[in-house]
């Protein structure tokens, strides 16, 4: 993103209201981020954030079953989680909702951990790390972004989830710095 300095900033703030209302709808219709943040921030404040939340999830159950390549099961199921935070990452640009972003999370770890036990601890670790890098996160978001009554909420599953990773993938370094529990 490029940094506008002074002279930029002025000249912008000296644009009239009409082309401004111009440079805001050409970009709104070129940019899906940009339509995104002007609906939920200005033109839908009531259920605009509400409305992109179910439609991130949409497009997750689309990546959930879109297929992917890699020659073992777990390879694919990287690709798919890969593809998953990106798509999160774009919700959690343009929403910024910490408790949104924690609730579709959850929503992704439910694939892998759906999955049978076996599925962890293979030989192929790029899972198995991809997992324990949205467990990493949502731990993060429980723990310190959230207030601390969301924390019970989410213990429960957490603490699932942690139990069965350390149970199957210790041997990554990062899963074996995770906490036991939270």
């Amino acid at each position: 993103m490029p940094c506008l300095d002074k002279a930029t900033k002025e000249q912008i703030n000296a644009l009239d209201v009409a082309t401004l209302r111009e440079i805001v709808t050409m970009l709104a219709s070129k940019e899906k981020m940009v339509y995104d943040f002007v609906l939920i921030n200005y033109l839908d404040k009531e259920t605009g954030e509400t409305d992109l939340l179910q439609a991130a999830k949409v497009d997750l159950d689309y990546l959930f079953w879109k297929g992917y390549k890699g020659f073992s099961e777990q390879l694919r199921m990287a690709n798919m989680l890969s593809a998953c935070i990106k798509r999160i990452n774009e919700f959690t640009k343009v929403s910024g909702n910490k408790f949104h972003e924690a609730e579709l999370l959850m929503y992704v770890l439910e694939v892998p951990f759906s999955m049978p036990k076996n599925s962890f601890g293979t030989c192929f670790t790029q899972f198995d790390y991809k997992v324990g890098l949205l467990v990493k996160r949502l731990i993060t978001l429980v723990t310190k972004k959230l207030h601390e009554d969301y924390r019970v909420d989410y213990a429960e599953k957490l603490n699932e989830y942690l139990r069965r990773l350390h149970q199957t993938s210790n041997h990554i370094n990062m899963i074996y710095y995770l906490p036991e529990k939270i």
